[in-house]
């Protein structure tokens, strides 16, 4: 089992960066700064509560000035490179909210993001001042470095794993899509990846927003549509029909026949695993995805989780005939009721077959 990632940060690595603190500020206490980052309540803390300890620490060792501990940071920031150093950023974020300490912020979020990455740093200020850092993020998602463009997507997406949601960004994300222009056919895949993602976001709450701009975008460029593709993975896997149709996929009824699915069993035991079978015929060649539906019976009502099975051109006259094991063991992420699931066969969005199974204690 791979360690978690708070375990990067060893004792060996807190004084590896303390050594590097003292040679800029000889009056830094690299063994007082160490003990007391790494005090009793340190085994304790999650990854990001980790972060936050060094930040604050950090915080409580440099010079009172803001603006002089942050140049402390910036003059070592070449040897700090990597994830890491998430508390560069972090400190930033707790130390230099205040307005008047606003611009010399932005440009040390611009330099640190270039080593770890600043996009959860970012969104406290975003939250505070929209407008204003929204014609930052502008500005970076033109800069030289693909580091700075990527955090102009990223930083501003509105439900960023890990970071802080921006509720007004759910409700209208019109001023997001200023910056995703700039970038909609950037040189750099990390950028691709955080436009993508960050429509995938904006779908989640606005989804006709997206579907306009994926028609607007549709043939630019190969990068531009690599980024709607994966950009519009949620509205795919829900059967949007108007994506389906911009992605090139027909009507399943009018290219499936004699869809089946069905299990090896009729009933299984929480924790023990299923085969399902499934089974069709395509009539003529067809762009078509395939997935299986389960709805999970839970506490309260049902809740659906789709699972991709094929995404592929198919001929003709192909007949096709395939099994999928199921495990039903409990999972962090989904915890099993018992009762009756229903499994579905979908073809493009649409519903083509279906079986019932039991699930016991």
């Amino acid at each position: 089992m791979a360690e978690p990632l708070k375990a990067m940060y060893t004792k060996d690595f807190l004084e590896g960066f303390a050594s590097k603190v003292k040679q800029a500020h000889n009056d830094f206490d690299d063994l007082k700064f160490i003990d007391k980052v790494m005090d009793a309540n340190w085994e304790g803390l999650e990854l990001k509560g980790r972060i936050r300890r060094i930040s604050l620490v950090l915080g409580s060792f440099l010079p009172e000035s803001y603006p002089e501990a942050l140049g402390i940071l910036l003059a070592i920031q070449d040897q700090c490179e990597g994830f890491p150093y998430l508390f560069f950023p972090d400190f930033v974020e707790v130390f230099g909210l205040e307005p008047e300490q606003e611009e010399i912020s932005l440009q040390a979020l611009e330099q640190f993001t270039k080593r770890s990455t600043a996009e959860f740093a970012i969104r406290p200020f975003l939250i505070r001042s929209p407008e204003r850092i929204m014609k930052r993020m502008v500005e970076w998602a033109q800069s030289e470095n693909h580091h700075v463009r990527r955090l102009a997507s990223e930083g501003c997406r509105p439900r960023l794993p890990w970071g802080r949601a921006i509720r007004q960004f759910k409700e209208d994300p019109s001023p997001i899509f200023e910056v995703l222009e700039l970038l909609k056919a950037d040189s750099s895949l990390y950028v691709r990846k955080s436009v993508a993602n960050n429509l995938n976001d904006i779908a989640k709450d606005n989804p006709q927003q997206v579907i306009l701009t994926a028609k607007r975008w549709n043939g630019f460029s190969p990068e531009t549509n690599w980024i709607i593709r994966h950009g519009c993975r949620t509205l795919l896997r829900c059967g949007e029909p108007e994506v389906m149709d911009l992605f090139g996929y027909e009507e399943a009824t009018e290219t499936l026949t004699d869809a089946m699915i069905a299990t090896d069993r009729h009933s299984v035991t929480i924790g023990d695993s299923v085969t399902m079978s499934y089974s069709f015929n395509v009539k003529k060649q067809a762009k078509l995805r395939i997935e299986y539906a389960i709805d999970f019976v839970k506490k309260r009502g049902i809740s659906r989780k789709k699972f991709l099975l094929s995404d592929r051109i198919f001929t003709g006259g192909e007949s096709i005939t395939k099994e999928r094991v199921h495990n039903w063991k409990d999972l962090t992420t989904r915890v099993h009721y018992p009762g009756i699931h229903r499994i579905v066969l979908i073809a493009n969005g649409i519903e083509v077959a279906h079986t019932d199974l039991e699930l016991i204690k």
